[in-house]
């Protein structure tokens, strides 16, 4: 009797964990889709993203790790239009977002900021608007920050400085204002990531001058 308990038990846990690595995916293949819904694809390249699959690891252009999370969305230069989505901050395990050169829109949504693995993050040469949003700083794996041409506006947050791990910040060709950060990573960006932002000022001059003049 005992043995049928514990075979009822263990097939109970079975159905369990199953149901469990089903919701988690189906949980970032919800983010995809989301942002799938979002965009215009004139070539079809997100053709294989179907919402009834288990998870989106076998869609293409996403890579998944062994436990099925996803870390790589590869969507460079494919002619892509519209906007990101909130979303997209639910996948947790993500560590390369590349949606660059396409003709994406609006505002660079603050839930990015939940993407605590995320390596690199390159949006460069889209149509992206608005801020660059403070909650970046909570990226603390962050190497790879590219938002360059674009048309973004307001100052470069400054809770960037805090990400030690930032080797790469370009924010060329945008309509940013105020000062450079000179602390933490800014240290060692050259200045020529920072060109072409008629409305950005020279590097700050710490206890001297209030990094937000001029901007507003």
């Amino acid at each position: 009797m005992a043995a049928v308990i514990e075979t009822h038990s263990l097939g109970f846990l079975v159905i369990v964990l199953a149901l469990a690595v089903s919701v988690r995916g189906n949980s970032e293949g919800d983010a995809l889709y989301a942002l799938r819904r979002s965009l215009s694809d004139p070539d079809s390249v997100l053709q294989s993203w179907d919402p009834n699959l288990v998870n989106p690891c076998t869609w293409f252009h996403v890579t998944c790790n062994g436990d099925n999370h996803v870390t790589r969305v590869d969507l460079g230069n494919s002619k892509l239009s519209g906007h990101l989505v909130p979303e997209l901050g639910k996948l947790e395990h993500l560590q390369y977002l590349e949606l660059y050169k396409n003709n994406i829109q609006g505002t660079i949504p603050k839930e990015l900021g939940n993407l605590k693995s995320l390596i690199s993050l390159d949006l460069y040469n889209n149509n992206i608007s608005g801020t660059i949003p403070p909650s970046l700083g909570k990226l603390k794996n962050l190497v790879f920050l590219r938002l360059n041409d674009n048309q973004l506006t307001g100052p470069i947050p400054r809770e960037l400085s805090s990400v030690s791990s930032l080797k790469v910040v370009d924010v060329s060709n945008n309509n940013l204002c105020g000062t450079i950060p000179t602390s933490g990573p800014f240290e060692h960006i050259p200045l020529n990531n920072f060109e072409h932002n008629p409305r950005l000022e020279g590097p700050e001059l710490l206890g001297l001058a209030s990094y937000d003049t001029n901007c507003s």
